[in-house]
């Protein structure tokens, strides 16, 4: 994966990822990028896009393969839940502005709360969805710790209501989770050996 602070990465992973394991398995997948300038696009940045929060736009698997049309604008997505056509994992990254990062929390919040309560209400998710809204790194950088103590909310039916955990827990941990709420029971990279979240359920 790209280095820590190295948001210009331009290269490529070819390291066992998350989309192999869908592949592997028969599991449909898409990114849904807000701001992303095409569908397939693993280009540099076009602020407010960022391309290192799209991290399926540096795997082998994904960069010039038909894969890569699992990447689309966010656009795509209430067109694909209205239609019933949302695969079976879907990825989603606020824009720049829209992540909490150059804009505000309460700006976050109302990105979140138009775009992602309508899936909330889907009857989709009410059976046996599975939401995960976390950060990637923390208000200060802490290079030792995975990026920081960063917030992580779990959303689904079947969680535990108001649960809230001490353990600790790195961005591995939540890989861990949503492949075996796919039933993938193949762990890529350090996720084979994170703890895992089952404590939530």
């Amino acid at each position: 994966m790209p280095k820590p602070l190295d948001d210009s990465f331009s290269g490529t992973v070819s390291d066992d990822n998350i989309v192999r394991e869908l592949v592997k398995a028969g599991k449909s997948w898409k990114s849904y990028e807000e701001s992303l300038p095409s569908v397939g696009d693993t280009g540099g940045d076009a602020y407010p896009y960022l391309r290192h929060h799209n991290p399926f736009s540096y795997f082998t698997d994904v960069v010039g393969t038909s894969q890569a049309q699992n990447l689309v604008p966010f656009s795509q997505f209430s067109a694909d839940l209205a239609s019933g056509a949302l695969p079976n994992f879907s990825f989603i990254a606020p824009n720049a502005l829209d992540d909490a990062h150059d804009g505000s929390l309460a700006q976050a919040d109302v990105w979140l709360k138009n775009n992602i309560d309508p899936l909330l209400q889907s009857s989709i998710f009410k059976n046996d969805g599975l939401l995960i809204v976390v950060f990637d790194e923390s208000e200060f950088t802490d290079l030792d710790h995975g990026g920081g103590h960063v917030a992580a909310v779990i959303v689904s039916p079947k969680a535990k209501k108001g649960f809230q955990s001490r353990t600790f827990y790195q961005h591995q941990s939540t890989l861990r989770l949503i492949l075996s709420g796919l039933g993938v029971n193949s762990f890529p990279g350090a996720s084979a050996a994170a703890p895992a979240m089952d404590e939530f359920f």
